[in-house]
């Protein structure tokens, strides 16, 4: 069997930032990547950039995913995605620990983002439903008395 060898793309000097964002797998579409740009979540030195920027080797792009900025050094500028296992030789990640801390202190609190009255019904919801509709839908309880001088 041969043996596959991964091989990164050819690097230059300076990269598209959307397109970098979305060749170093930080966001799952370029479209994605350029419209986090637009809405002022990807910042280089506290500035917001548009997806058209081109960014350099040695700069710390940060990345605001709620709930948490996540801080990446760019060691390659490459506008060709590139596998998985390629990636260490893409970017370094620099995040802060207490970015981490605050991540898994919002899944501990459980804390579900999703606005109430969006989205699926949890359980409990789908059961309130339930029985609101079926006591709306036949109006009366089995104790009320129709006029019995009928």
């Amino acid at each position: 069997m041969a043996e596959k060898t991964l091989r990164m793309p050819k690097a230059g000097e300076s990269a598209r930032l959307d397109k970098w964002l979305w060749a170093a797998r930080i966001f799952k579409t370029r479209s994605m990547a350029a419209d986090a740009c637009k809405n002022g979540r990807v910042t280089i030195d506290g500035v917001t950039l548009k997806p058209s920027h081109n960014i350099k080797a040695g700069e710390v792009v940060n990345v605001r995913k709620p709930p948490i900025t996540y801080s990446f050094k760019v060691l390659a500028c490459i506008e060709q995605r590139v596998g998985a296992k390629l990636i260490p030789s893409v970017y370094e990640n620099v995040t802060d620990k207490k970015q981490y801390e605050i991540l898994e202190m919002s899944r501990i609190s459980g804390f579900v983002d999703r606005a109430r009255g969006t989205g699926r019904p949890t359980k409990k919801e789908r059961r309130q439903m339930d029985a609101f509709g079926e006591a709306a839908m036949f109006g009366f309880d089995d104790d009320d008395d129709w006029d019995d001088d009928m």
